[in-house]
């Protein structure tokens, strides 16, 4: 078997790796962000209901913001300790401003889960609103004061 190259991300000290938002690659003019709600190794992590919840939320108002053009892709880790947010043509300050405005936005949702019905969902019953408040809040302190400059891994293994 030919050798692989070992992607970037597994170059990352996970046990190193902090609740927080951070650059994970640039690829032109597209931007990939590791958006770590739970320190890797170190339960519990996010059950799938709540990452299920967090992902619809937190997908529709990204999509439903003035940045919607810009948003590529949300969705889970499979390793269930965060989210990767793909955009093109953002500066780190504009991104990191959307994830900002987004959470908030999914912290204060009211309602119905966007496209939670069997039509629209794979697993439309799977869904956890109270524990993905919960985990948004818990994030939102971590993001709150957060700064471009601390969007940077700065521990690679």
């Amino acid at each position: 078997m030919d050798e692989l190259n070992r992607i970037t991300s597994f170059c990352v000290d996970h046990n190193k790796l902090m609740p927080g938002m951070y650059l994970s690659r640039v690829d032109g003019d597209i931007r990939t962000y590791d958006l770590r709600f739970v320190k890797p190794n170190t339960p519990p992590f996010l059950p799938n209901p709540v990452m299920h919840t967090i992902e619809h939320l937190f997908a529709t108002y990204a999509r439903n913001s003035e940045q919607s053009k810009n948003v590529i892709y949300f969705g889970p880790m499979g390793c269930r300790t965060g989210f990767y947010f793909l955009v093109r043509n953002l500066s780190d300050s504009e991104s990191l401003t959307l994830v900002k405005d987004v959470v908030l936005k999914c912290i204060n949702h009211q309602g119905d889960i966007p496209g939670n019905t069997a039509q629209e969902c794979g697993n439309y019953l799977e869904h956890d609103v109270t524990g993905a408040n919960k985990a948004l809040k818990e994030y939102y302190e971590v993001l709150k004061n957060l700064k471009v400059e601390n969007l940077e891994y700065n521990f690679y293994g």
